[in-house]
């Protein structure tokens, strides 16, 4: 019985009353921007008249201002439906006009964005070219380096070789010594 209750048209027109919203919703704002017409003065304006035929021109009159009325009211409706169609064809030229304003400005700042990092890739490029140009200075000059101790080396080998080479025995003197190296075996 209680959820049948709840689940009542009544109970639940009872609770959207009672709404936490202050303003009226988009569904229902018309209810409170709509402006009625003002009465017919038709209603209420049928005299009985005293005889058939005048009856029938007063109906006929009657229906011709109603059709006027109607016609009216129809052309302000149209108006109206066509005020709505260009106003809201502006407002929908708007949105576009700011989403294509919108997305030229991300593609800009997208644009900028690579620009900024392709300097910055080129900067970092530069330094490591920078970096290998001067590594590889320093693997020269520690070659050249290495090469010239090398050299030194062998030069200061050759000096000694031929100093060592200028205190070589004559070959009369080397003769002797051979003989004696002969003669006195122990001593080699």
């Amino acid at each position: 019985m209680a959820s049948s209750a709840r689940s009542s048209p009544l109970y639940r027109a009872l609770l959207r009353s009672f709404s936490t919203t202050t303003r009226p919703s988009h569904h229902n704002s018309h209810h409170h921007t709509h402006h009625y017409t003002e009465p017919s003065s038709f209603i209420g304006s049928w005299d009985a008249p005293s005889s058939p035929r005048e009856a029938e021109a007063k109906l006929a009159q009657l229906r011709r201002d109603y059709a006027k009325q109607v016609k009216e009211i129809r052309k302000e409706y149209i108006k109206e439906v066509e005020l709505m169609r260009l106003e809201k064809l502006r407002k929908d030229e708007a949105r576009k006009e700011a989403l294509r304003v919108q997305n030229e400005e991300r593609r800009r700042l997208k644009a900028e964005a690579a620009k900024v990092r392709a300097q910055q890739r080129q900067i970092e490029e530069e330094e490591f070219r920078q970096t290998l140009l001067k590594e590889r200075a320093e693997k020269l000059e520690n070659w050249k380096m290495k090469e010239m101790l090398r050299e030194k080396e062998k030069e200061e080998k050759n000096e000694l070789l031929r100093r060592q080479s200028s205190l070589w025995i004559d070959e009369p003197e080397l003769e002797k010594k051979m003989l004696e190296a002969i003669v006195d075996s122990k001593h080699l």
